[in-house]
């Protein structure tokens, strides 16, 4: 799906806990995530590093939206 968004002229970022899946299927922006259950979260945390945890992830992924990529970018996330 991210490549017929891509191809339609809309920019994307996929979030993939399996980044070597989402490098496999070809995706040119991916931030990585938590875990299948639980992508942007993780229960065992408090509700605050929760909030810490995906308010981070989602910046990553905002500012990824606006960087030019030639080439299959993995953006790296401090936690």
């Amino acid at each position: 799906m991210v490549k017929e968004i891509e191809k339609a002229g809309f920019p994307v970022v996929q979030m993939a806990n399996l980044v070597p899946v989402a490098k496999t299927v070809g995706a040119n922006k991916i931030v990585p995530t938590i875990s299948i259950p639980y992508p942007l979260g993780d229960p065992s945390t408090s509700k605050e590093e929760q909030w810490k945890l995906r308010y981070h992830r989602v910046g990553v992924a905002l500012d990824a939206l606006e960087t030019q990529v030639e080439e299959q970018t993995v953006f790296s996330v401090k936690f």
